[in-house]
């Protein structure tokens, strides 16, 4: 079975940018487990997946413009500490996630702690980078009916909701 909307991928990777190791799902010891089609991956990842099968492996660079986007002058912004749940840990060149309003979460990055108030720059930390991954397809299938409504896969012996 090949790779596409719709489709529950499982897969290890291992993600660098600027030849530095970002993350792994090699040191958790577990798969992650998509839905592709839904939004849950980089768009430049996704596309790169559809088509492949399991037991495949695959070498991926990802453009900014297909990752995080490029990065933007101007996105720093100064914010009071209390949207902050640990203001008093964060130190310049850490990144943290904050709650929108709207709902969903943020990634940015501190740039100046003050007294009162954090300075943060809104691009993503990735923003701007190409992303290298490096992929092994365990499993593809089809998705339930279940996981397409809640917009996500259920990995083996996950709770359902």
């Amino acid at each position: 079975m090949k790779a596409g909307k719709d489709k529950v991928i499982a897969l290890h990777y291992t993600l660098t940018a600027d030849g530095e190791k970002v993350e792994s799902s090699h040191d958790r010891d577990e798969q992650l487990w998509i839905l592709l089609g839904h939004g849950q991956l980089i768009p430049g990842l996704e596309t790169a997946l559809e088509g492949h099968a399991s037991g495949e492996t695959l070498s991926v660079d990802v453009a900014p413009a297909d990752a995080y986007g490029e990065r933007q002058e101007g996105q720093i912004q100064r914010m009071s500490k209390k949207y902050f749940p640990q203001a008093n840990r964060l130190k310049p060149g850490m990144t943290t996630v904050l709650q929108l309003k709207q709902g969903g979460q943020r990634a940015v990055t501190v740039h100046k702690v003050g007294m009162s108030a954090i300075d943060v720059d809104l691009n993503h930390p990735m923003a701007g980078k190409t992303l290298h991954f490096d992929v092994a397809i365990g499993e593809v299938r089809d998705a339930t009916e279940e996981e397409i409504a809640h917009g996500h896969a259920h990995a083996p012996g996950s709770a359902e909701h």
